[in-house]
């Protein structure tokens, strides 16, 4: 039995395109018009998962998906430091940004650390693993992140040096308990 999961990334949004911890923005126009003319480009699916955010929820909408949102698909926890930029965060805790990246246990703005992040995707994961068909999960970049360091066994540290552009697809396979990857295919009209 082979599970296929296919993770996407939502479309662009305000917090997306300012490096802003998620506020629950809406997509932008642009994220829209992109999401919408990707529909029909991805393979049919016995299941439909979602990070419970607006922007994935909006973008799964775009692409003519009707998915279940779930908690543990949820994007990182970033507490009090939602809403707010990078930038801004930096300006007034340099040192507490700095240990929340260097230190995958650190949580300073009181959410979640990324070991946190890491194993509550990785447990999803694993009861993915012995589903057989296709999955597609519409989910915040941090949740394909924690995903692909779960399945690859990655030192945590490797978290921050992932990127996942918008609007792409990543995919896993699994079978005889292990993953393989397919990295960030972009969505295109088909």
């Amino acid at each position: 039995m082979t599970s296929r999961i296919t993770l996407i990334s939502p479309a662009t949004s305000p917090s997306l395109r300012q490096a802003r911890f998620d506020d629950g923005d809406s997509l932008d126009n642009g994220g829209v018009v992109k999401a919408r003319s990707a529909a029909g480009s991805l393979p049919a699916a016995a299941r439909v998962f979602l990070s419970p955010s607006v922007r994935c929820r909006e973008t799964a909408s775009a692409l003519g998906l009707d998915g279940v949102a779930e908690a543990e698909l949820a994007g990182l926890d970033a507490g009090r430091w939602r809403g707010r930029t990078l930038e801004e965060v930096m300006a007034t805790e340099p040192e507490a940004v700095g240990r929340w990246l260097a230190d995958p246990d650190c949580a300073p703005h009181g959410g979640e650390s990324v070991r946190d992040v890491c194993e509550r995707v990785g447990r999803r994961l694993d009861t993915a693993r012995d589903t057989d068909g296709r999955t597609l999960a519409v989910v915040e970049p941090e949740v394909v992140r924690a995903a692909i360091v779960h399945a690859l066994d990655l030192p945590l540290a490797g978290f921050w040096r992932l990127d996942v552009p918008p609007l792409t697809a990543t995919e896993l396979s699994g079978r005889a308990g292990r993953w393989n990857l397919r990295l960030g295919q972009p969505l295109a009209a088909p």
